[in-house]
Order: structure tokens, then C-alpha cells, then sequence
């Protein structure tokens, strides 16, 4: 194959956001026969496996992980070349709302805001917290955007994705844990852990895997907030299960350490997502690519890990 056409791209951000022929062939109404051509297409045309199978789910490969923002911002381009002429980011007076962690808002949301000052000043945003129902019910809710860690994102909602990573342990730097290179289960469950209530599942996959082994774990505080989750732990010996690129960042500014798991952590995936009924909306696109592409090209996003 000489050549990509735009279908095909299109197919190749499908697969890629759901990483399953089957949700990809629905979404783009093609039949799954047809769906795995394009993606056998897709593989001759990169040279690359760009999904790999492992027990029941896909994985990207490390092409695949790299192709996907670009293409996405390159389908966002296209698909707004018939109204980029009309729409002048100067002269935009709107408000748009926001969903997303503390972490976001705090670390990586003066950026934007900057940015956006410069580009659309007349351009305001409103700021909340994200819940865990937010993504789901996108639709009905008085949000335009949200970013958040999710395995699949929802039907009638468009992505960017912002990068991935896996969770680590977050400790206070003086804690007994920190002085050792590795521990075992049975080391790390001595101590009370904190656990954020908001945003995203973020380490639901590790009570589940105590609960196979017939343990549990102590959790001593819970908060919607890293900042505050970020202040125990400096301060005590509670452990904190969260993504490795917000444990990195959390070190420059806070007292402590962050350390492998002793098991398998499942692959974080972060998208930028909004819902289909803002898609044509020529304001709304200049803001979301402008929001997404600062985010990732942030220290403190998940991008910067690779």
C-alpha cells in the first residue's frame, strides 16, 4: 500500500482509542470483516503489530502509542478546515467548563491559562472537580471537557490521548520502605494507605488483586485532592497507590519517594474527551486542541514520561 487515505486514518484512530475490532467496527458501522482488513492495511502500511493481543484485551504497541495523538490532531485539522476561516480565537467571548483532577488544575492548568490569556482573552474557564460518573454521562452534564485516566472511552464522546504510564507506591522519603530497593506484599500492607476518591480509577486494580489473594488493606484517609493526599504522606508512614508520572512531579515539591509495586500494575491510559454534540462546534474545537496540546506538551503530564 502506497499510500494513507483519509478513512484509513480514521479507522486507525478508532482501533487504537478502543483497542477492540469489534467496539471499532460499531463505531465506524462497518462489519468486523471489514474492520480487521483496514486494520490488516494499517499493520502492512507501519510495518508494526500497532495492537498486540494479551489474554483478552489488545495493547498498543510502542508505534501505535506514538501514532495516535498525531493522527488525531491530524483528523482535528482536517475536520476543521471548513470553518478555521470564520472563527477568530481573538474575538471568541465564551466560558467553558472544565472537569478534571486537582493534579491537572494545580500543575498543569496555569499553562493553559496562560496560553489561552495570550491567543483568546475574551476565552474564560470554569474549573471542577472531576467525579466518577462525569465521563459516562458526559452528555447531560454542563461540562465540555474532561481529562481523566480511563480504559475505554465512552460511545459519543471524542479523545486526544495525553500519554500512559503504569502506578507506582508514593511514601514519605524517610519511610522504611523508601530504603529498600524492593519489598513484598506482606511488607507494604503492614502500613495504612490514603486513597483519592476523585477522578479517575486509579488503583481499583490493586484491591482487587489483594482480594484474589485473600487480603485487604487498611485505608486510613480519603480525599478527592492530591495536594492534600501529597501532605499526609510527606508526613507519615501512609502509602498512596497512584501513576507513576504524578509520583515523579509530586517529588519536586513534596518530601517523599516513590517505589515499584510488588506485582504487575495494569497500563494507565489518559485521554482529553469530549462529547459528539460539541464536535462540529468551531469555538470548541480551537479550545480543546489548544487545551490538549499544551497539556501535552507539559513537564507534569504523562507525555513527559516517554
Amino acid at each position: 500500500m502506497e499510500r494513507l487515505n483519509l478513512n484509513l486514518l480514521r479507522a486507525l484512530v478508532v482501533l487504537l482509542e478502543t483497542r477492540n475490532v469489534t467496539q471499532a467496527s460499531n463505531r465506524l458501522h462497518l462489519t468486523q470483516s471489514a474492520m480487521s482488513r483496514q486494520l490488516g492495511q494499517l499493520r502492512d502500511f507501519f510495518n508494526d503489530a500497532l495492537l498486540i493481543r494479551e489474554g483478552n484485551d489488545y495493547l498498543l504497541s510502542a508505534r501505535a502509542q506514538e501514532l495516535l495523538p498525531r493522527v488525531q490532531c491530524i483528523l482535528a485539522d482536517v475536520d476543521g478546515l471548513s470553518d478555521a476561516e470564520g472563527f477568530d480565537p481573538k474575538s471568541c467571548q465564551r466560558r467553558f467548563r472544565f472537569a478534571c483532577t486537582d493534579y491537572v488544575a494545580q500543575f498543569i492548568f496555569p499553562e493553559v491559562l496562560q496560553r489561552l490569556q495570550q491567543q483568546a482573552p475574551g476565552v474564560d474557564i470554569v474549573y471542577q472537580v472531576l467525579q466518577g460518573r462525569d465521563l459516562d454521562n458526559l452528555g447531560q452534564l454542563p461540562l465540555d471537557f474532561i481529562s481523566t485516566m480511563t480504559s475505554v472511552v465512552p460511545e459519543n464522546l471524542h479523545s486526544i490521548a495525553l500519554g500512559q504510564d503504569r502506578s507506582v507506591c508514593l511514601m514519605a522519603e524517610d519511610h522504611p520502605l523508601a530504603q529498600q530497593p524492593d519489598f513484598t506484599l506482606s511488607e507494604l500492607l503492614n502500613f495504612p494507605f490514603v486513597h483519592i476518591n476523585s477522578g479517575g480509577d486509579k488503583d481499583s486494580f490493586f484491591d482487587r488483586f489483594l482480594a484474589q489473594q485473600g487480603l485487604n488493606r487498611r485505608i486510613v484517609f480519603e480525599v478527592p485532592f492530591f495536594s492534600a493526599a501529597f501532605q499526609v504522606i510527606s508526613g507519615s508512614d501512609a502509602l498512596l497507590v497512584l501513576p507513576e508520572h504524578i509520583a515523579r512531579n509530586a517529588k519536586r515539591f513534596f518530601s517523599v519517594a516513590y517505589r515499584n509495586l510488588p506485582m504487575i500494575s495494569p497500563e494507565n491510559h489518559y485521554y482529553f474527551c469530549w462529547h459528539a454534540i460539541h464536535h462540529q462546534d468551531p469555538a470548541h474545537r480551537w479550545v480543546r486542541l489548544c487545551i490538549a496540546e499544551q497539556i501535552r506538551q507539559s513537564i507534569f503530564s504523562p507525555q513527559a514520561m516517554r
